[in-house]
């Protein structure tokens, strides 16, 4: 007892120091000097299998008898020793895994995990399912390997692309060029994202002492305050918007009389000279391309102020490049992120608070009007339009003109 207790503290004092191949000469050096037994005596007391020890001790002989190391010093084996990998004992297994994996499974709509969570240890189990033996362990390895790894959504694809999209981007451009170097005012319009009005949770983070969070309601269920509408009217050349946060329906209505109002509290001032009015929209929702009431309430707007109102709808699909959208709404969500938006004052107060480096100034302001859906606007209504069409995709492009 002795004899195993000293060997194992001499193994102890210097295994974290060996690598495998050194730790196999230290146990074989010792069982060779213990003679006949050493191997059973020197197992009992490191735990080193007996037959890595006989492999040490062919290695130890060699050694004396040719004086050279049986392999060099970079290595602990010789060349394909050790446990085989899995993949060579189980060659279907990474092609039966990449079957699993695959988006679209190979064309396979029967696959047994097309329409289930894929974690690791899921695929493991159907894995072995099929007969292989492997873990939820290997399976990650073998997914890293392959230069698989998690990954969220992302939003790239905008639609249906139409043929002529980049001439209207092109259209656009020029047109707005156009009337700033006229002096003219233009504005990017848009309705962002209705938000719930009450104590409910606002995606982002806000500084607050630690580990005070502000409780909010669990469940987002729309209270008796509803959802606010914010409507942006964004002036391109002079980096400046309005905002109406509207406390009833988005309609064509609501969108120009956000208008109506940003052209008295902020349009005509920087603009008293103006002779046109040139708004970008995309082309759907209340300022849709085809939306009927868009236009009549634009009609509307042109005969009140006197000047032409004209009209460039982004093509389908391109909502996301509206200026309004990383000019004004982005910031917006910025600034108000962690906040929970309890009255609609406090969105009016969040909205008018932005600001950017590049020197953002925004107004905001309650719209308390009704805008009832479901308004029937008749052709003889609309025949009444002062409208011009462009040549050039008349049903984006147009101006309402003042009636006489």
């Amino acid at each position: 007892m002795d004899l195993v207790e000293s060997i194992r503290v001499r193994f102890e004092r210097m295994r974290d120091s060996l690598n495998e191949r050194a730790r196999r000469l230290f146990v074989a050096a010792e069982a060779l000097a213990i003679g006949w037994g050493g191997v059973a005596i020197v197992a009992r007391a490191t735990g080193v299998a007996p037959s890595t020890i006989g492999v040490g001790k062919k290695e130890v002989r060699a050694i004396e008898q040719s004086g050279m190391p049986a392999l060099p010093a970079a290595r602990s084996r010789r060349a394909g020793g050790g446990r085989k990998k899995t993949t060579s004992k189980d060659p279907t297994l990474v092609t039966d895994l990449e079957r699993l994996v695959e988006p679209v499974t190979r064309g396979d709509p029967e696959s047994p995990l097309r329409w289930t969570c894929k974690s690791v240890r899921r695929l493991a189990s159907e894995l072995v399912t099929q007969g292989h033996n492997t873990s939820a362990t290997m399976v990650s390895t073998l997914l890293k390997g392959m230069n698989y790894s998690l990954q969220a959504n992302k939003k790239t694809k905008e639609g249906s692309s139409h043929p002529d999209r980049n001439l209207q981007f092109e259209h656009i451009n020029k047109r707005v060029e156009e009337e700033i170097s006229a002096r003219n005012p233009v504005v990017s319009v848009d309705t962002k994202k209705k938000e719930l009005v009450g104590n409910f949770k606002n995606g982002g983070q806000e500084l607050r002492p630690k580990g005070d969070p502000e409780e909010v309601l669990v469940h987002d269920f729309v209270t008796e305050l509803g959802r606010a509408s914010p409507y942006g009217v964004y002036d391109i050349a002079n980096n400046q918007a309005w905002v109406s946060v509207g406390i009833d329906n988005d309609t064509g209505a609501f969108a120009v009389e956000a208008i109506r109002r940003w052209w008295y509290t902020m349009g005509e001032p920087s603009f008293p000279d103006a002779e046109a009015l040139l708004v970008t929209a995309d082309g759907g929702g209340s300022n849709g391309s085809r939306l009927r009431l868009w236009k009549i309430e634009l009609q509307r707007l042109a005969d009140e102020i006197a000047i032409p109102i004209s009209v460039c709808h982004l093509p389908p699909g391109t909502s996301k490049w509206n200026k309004i959208e990383h000019r004004l709404f982005s910031f917006i969500t910025k600034n108000w992120r962690g906040k929970p938006l309890i009255t609609h004052q406090v969105i009016v107060n969040l909205i008018a608070a932005t600001t950017t480096k590049a020197g953002l100034r925004v107004k905001a302001e309650i719209d308390s009007n009704t805008y009832p859906t479901g308004r029937k606007i008749t052709d003889a209504a609309m025949a009444k339009l002062n409208i011009t069409r462009d040549v050039f995709h008349g049903e984006w492009n147009y101006t309402l003109h003042p009636q006489a």
